[in-house]
């Protein structure tokens, strides 16, 4: 069940992250020029309060986690954050291989 919902969640995530893909796409030929929007500004337009909200309960938590680590991601492409995670969403869901041979439990 826990597969499942790694697998269900990582779908919906990643193709968020692939309409963010197209989104920054269709702006970038639309306006001929590179067009990336951070995770910061998409955060921001969909709920502000929750990004305001974000840097003293990760600084409560550990005030080196804010500057080296979350900055860093709300500063990549939105696009690719939803896809790296995902993607690892998704491999954590995946089905175990069976195993061959002697290694059978």
């Amino acid at each position: 069940m826990i597969r499942f919902l790694f697998r269900f969640l990582g779908l919906w995530i990643l193709a968020a992250g692939f309409v963010f893909l197209v989104y920054d796409g269709t702006k970038s030929i639309a306006s001929n020029a590179i067009f990336i929007t951070r995770l910061n500004d998409s955060w921001n337009a969909i709920h502000a309060t929750s990004l305001a909200s974000l840097e003293p309960a990760v600084k409560s938590v550990s005030p080196w986690l804010w500057d080296p680590v979350v900055t860093s991601i709300l500063t990549a492409p939105t696009w690719s954050v939803f896809g790296v995670l995902g993607a690892i969403l998704i491999l954590l869901g995946r089905r175990k291989k069976p195993l061959i041979g002697y290694a059978r439990g």
